[in-house]
């Protein structure tokens, strides 16, 4: 039987060694970033030395669990290097995230970083963003469905999240629109347009912040670097 999470152990396990002693890590959320994080407290026990800032609560008590130091963003100046995962990636390094719902913290600690790796499979690879996955945006619970009549207008289906029959709630209490818009030509201009949208908090659209991209298969790794 094929091992369906052998590519994503492999592109986490390339990504810790790309750690050092002594940095502060962004820890990202879901399964890929999962590996890496299991790794991590792996190194911890082997006397490794670093401090990890989570992306999300899940996250948080993942590596409480595995002896992992931590730090809050508001702590530390800087973040060294964030490793997370990606719903999907295009070749411009542009990325659709938040299938977790944790894209705001995602973000926020990703901007934090000096650098930012991204762990996929070779099956997050498109040529345009939006084919294979709805858009996740964070809205204020206070006027969601405003929030979603405008999304709507920008050419979407907009559908909030449901969990259990009950609307899905971030760590930060607001809720998520999962949004249709097909292929995404213009996810510069679109990331724009979705964030002045009143009762938006943020998008999961992530533009110009992946830097390395390690792409997990059966048996190796492919590496890309954006080069500014």
């Amino acid at each position: 039987m094929k091992d369906l999470d052998g590519p994503k152990r492999n592109a986490a396990n390339h990504a810790l060694t790309l750690i050092h002693d002594g940095q502060i890590i962004g820890l990202g959320t879901g399964s890929t970033a999962r590996f890496a994080i299991e790794g991590l407290g792996r190194l911890v026990k082997g006397g490794l030395s670093i401090k990890g800032v989570p992306t999300s609560v899940a996250t948080e008590q993942m590596a409480r669990k595995l002896g992992i130091p931590l730090v809050d963003l508001n702590e530390t100046a800087v973040v060294d290097i964030t490793i997370d995962g990606a719903d999907e990636v295009d070749p411009e390094f542009n990325m659709i995230k938040g299938g977790g719902g944790a894209l705001t913290r995602e973000k926020l600690v990703a901007l934090s970083s000096t650098k930012r790796v991204i762990l996929v499979d070779d099956t997050k690879l498109v040529a345009t963003l939006g084919k294979t996955r709805l858009l996740p945006v964070e809205v204020l619970p206070f006027a969601w469905t405003l929030s979603a009549r405008l999304l709507t207008s920008l050419g979407c289906e907009a559908r909030i999240r449901d969990e259990g029959g009950r609307p899905f709630v971030t760590d930060n209490g607001n809720y998520i629109l999962d949004c249709a818009f097909g292929s995404i030509e213009d996810p510069v201009g679109l990331e724009k347009q979705i964030k002045f949208l009143p009762g938006v908090i943020e998008c999961g659209l992530f533009v110009g912040i992946a830097d390395t991209i390690v792409i997990g298969f059966d048996d190796t790794v492919e590496i890309r670097e954006r080069f500014v």
